[in-house]
């Protein structure tokens, strides 16, 4: 009997299915084999975890790995918190970027300030506020961050953004991503990889896309993605800005969690431009007329004749007035002249016309306030900026609250939290707002720090942070009076480190042990108190004490693990200082524990295990000098000399100006009977340190032909 064709309906039912239906159901077996396979890792911000039986929230080592390149993915400072949540718990979660995260050091972030805020007026109450920000994201990553949080229970975010939507993920500024103009296809790609395919389709095409940064080097990673303000594309980012907000909220609201969205501070009066550009259609001979009337104004400020140097500016200004250090030098010059309202408009201007758009600028603000002004119940603005001004000098933010450009020191974030708080304070539910203790003062910004321990040793660790990884470091290097920045730093360093004697660590150490018995499960005071036994006491027995309760209390915390290995090996456990590092490479695999753990392995003899380990390090970060200094050493003494020049060869790519390198890579050029290249590498480990007796006494020995 002859088959009937298909035909009709049943025709189209049949392609339609090969078409859509199939490649789905194949792609779908494919997604379930790779995670029945254990390939790729969990992509949600808050991932669930057994401690001592109990089930708990916690954070994601891996999370940002969906935004940034492995080898420069940011963290979440960590955070457990039970997935049962406590009849007596109000939760809080603060969502944001460095800033909010508490940069440079989130023991002192907004939300330790603000629970002890709240724990002061409300004893009853178990407040748990979860700091769920993170260095470099943004508003798209800030909108998955939610997602996650949306179903943990939580009763409030805390929404403190706007500084990276051009030099994070997605903005014309970023070296993480493509720029994209199309939020759909940009939402598409960060869905595509939360699932296992998409995982690894993004690791087998990996050497096809644009080059990374091959570490982290903090915003020195921006100085060639300059964005002018007349850029075409801020149309985009002040677009996708708005609709992540207004998302944002959405999330919030649909799981009936109550939100506050707040304006976003800078430093305007204290941090000069990062970058700045001249107007595109600038003549040549318009250019060295503008130039030689800004130097005259440059020379009559240094001298202190503020009046004239405005002058000269002003004519600048007429030639060409985009010119983002210009507008700074007019406002200092102004402020210094007593003109303190045309200099806050000059600062205000220099901010916007900074080509390094790494601090919101007026327009996220204004969209901050217009989308919280629309949000509707449960949505409601605090704004942070302006309650800033208005606790500055003449109104204009600076150094009383700013350590550079975005990040808030203590004063700058307990005042940020004070107006959280007042916020919070009227928002409660009844239940909990029945149950403050007295309508009298809140908590001040000296008693806060006293419980929070911040004293003389933090400043000063604080200080030589800021010097060593910002503001001796580019792009820092290149805003004007940087030489007084740095002097003024110094000096401040300085003073304090003559006043800490060992009495006055033993007394820091005192406040520690009684914070911490007045708040036992508080892990930042006791990890604080553990640098201090580590760096200021030497009490390594102690250090290990505070490390395995960190460790106990975070299990998820890759970096408890390496500090506890790090001090077993100092206490001579060697073999469970290795077995810490394993685990904290299990939980998040850095260059750093790898490297560490290779020197453990190299200090038991254990050559091919500090080889794999080191290569580990090298894979994650190309540009480790110990790692490549080391790597070399031990293929040098296993006899593979032409493997170890290698090595220091593709170094020697990405770090021209270490002498070691040179030096060593001479050193084994000599050995290989390579004399000229030795000779080569010699002098320019010679040229970089002039005064190395060692490097000239080798380099007049090989070039009197004598070995």
């Amino acid at each position: 009997m002859p088959v009937k064709p298909v035909s009709g309906w049943r025709l189209w039912l049949f392609r339609s299915v090969a078409v859509f239906i199939v490649p789905i159901l194949v792609l779908l077996l494919i997604e379930l084999g790779l995670r029945v396979g254990g390939y790729g890792y969990p992509t949600g911000a808050i991932i669930k975890l057994r401690i001592n039986g109990k089930l708990y929230y916690c954070d994601n080592p891996k999370f940002n790995w969906r935004f940034f390149p492995k080898n420069i993915a940011r963290q979440f400072d960590p955070f457990v918190f039970p997935v049962d949540k406590p009849g007596d718990t109000y939760r809080v979660f603060v969502l944001g970027a460095s800033a909010a995260q508490g940069t440079p050091d989130g023991a002192f972030s907004l939300s330790r300030i603000l629970r002890e805020m709240l724990r002061e007026s409300y004893p009853k109450v178990n407040f748990e506020i979860i700091n769920a920000a993170a260095t470099a994201i943004n508003s798209h990553v800030v909108l998955e961050v939610i997602k996650d949080c949306a179903v943990c229970q939580g009763d409030l975010f805390i929404v403190y953004m706007g500084n990276n939507e051009v030099t994070g993920p997605y903005g014309p500024g970023t070296v993480f991503s493509p720029f994209s103009g199309n939020l759909t296809l940009i939402r598409l790609g960060i869905a595509l990889k939360s699932a296992r395919l998409g995982q690894l389709l993004s690791n087998l095409t990996a050497g096809f896309r644009g080059r990374h940064p091959v570490s982290w080097r903090g915003l020195e990673m921006f100085m060639d993605k300059q964005v002018s303000a007349d850029d075409s594309k801020l149309g985009a980012v002040y677009g996708h800005f708005l609709k992540n907000l207004k998302d944002i909220i959405r999330v919030a609201r649909e799981a009936e969690t109550n939100v506050i969205l707040c304006t976003v501070g800078t430093n305007l009066k204290d941090c000069p431009p990062f970058a700045s550009l001249h107007r595109a259609d600038l003549t040549e001979a318009q250019r060295s007329e503008w130039d030689s009337i800004y130097k005259e104004g440059a020379e009559l400020e240094a001298t202190g004749n503020y009046a004239e140097a405005i002058t000269r500016y002003l004519k600048a200004a007429q030639i060409d007035d985009s010119f983002a250090a210009l507008q700074f030098r007019i406002g200092r010059c102004c402020r210094l002249n007593g003109e303190y309202g045309k200099a806050k408009d000059r600062y205000v201007r220099a901010q916007e016309l900074d080509t390094l758009r790494i601090r919101a600028d007026k327009r996220i603000n204004q969209i901050i306030r217009d989308v919280a002004s629309e949000g509707g119940e449960g949505v409601y603005l605090v704004d942070s900026a302006g309650y800033f001004e208005s606790n500055s000098p003449h109104e204009t933010a600076g150094e009383e609250l700013f350590y550079e450009h975005v990040h808030l020191n203590f004063h700058g974030n307990y005042l940020l939290a004070k107006s959280i708080y007042q916020q919070i304070d009227r928002v409660l539910p009844r239940h909990i707002a029945n149950q403050k203790a007295s309508e009298g003062q809140l908590l001040n910004e000296e008693d806060c720090a006293q419980r929070l321990v911040h004293t003389d040793w933090v400043r000063l660790r604080i200080l030589e942070n800021l010097l060593a990884s910002y503001i001796r470091r580019a792009p820092f290097t290149n805003q004007l009076y940087h030489e007084e920045q740095v002097a003024k730093m110094e000096k401040e360093a300085e003073a304090i480190r003559r006043n800490l004697t060992p009495a006055a660590l033993r007394e820091t150490a005192d406040q520690y042990r009684a914070a911490i018995e007045n708040d036992g499960e508080d892990w930042w005071l006791r990890w604080r108190y553990m640098e201090l036994l580590w760096e200021g006491l030497k009490d390594y027995e102690a250090v290990a004490e505070q490390c395995r309760w960190v460790v106990d209390s975070l299990p998820h915390y890759s970096e408890g693990h390496a500090k506890l290995a790090a001090v077993l090996l100092k206490l001579g456990q060697t073999d469970k200082a290795i077995s810490s590092y394993l685990e904290a490479l299990r939980i998040s695999p850095t260059a750093r524990t790898h490297f560490d753990l290779a020197v453990a392995y190299q200090g038991q003899g254990k050559l091919d295990k500090a080889h794999e380990h080191y290569s580990k390090a090298l894979a994650l970060e190309p540009d480790h000098l110990g790692a490549s200094m080391n790597l070399g050493a031990i293929l040098y003494e296993l006899g593979k000399t032409d493997e170890a020049i290698e090595v220091y060869q593709k170094a020697l790519v990405l770090m021209q100006d270490s002498v070691d390198l040179h030096f060593n890579l001479g050193v084994l050029y000599y050995k290989k009977g390579r004399s000229p290249d030795a000779i080569r590498e010699l002098e320019a480990a010679l040229k970089i340190k002039p005064d190395s007796a060692q490097i000239r006494g080798m380099l007049d020995t090989l070039r009197g032909g004598r070995r």
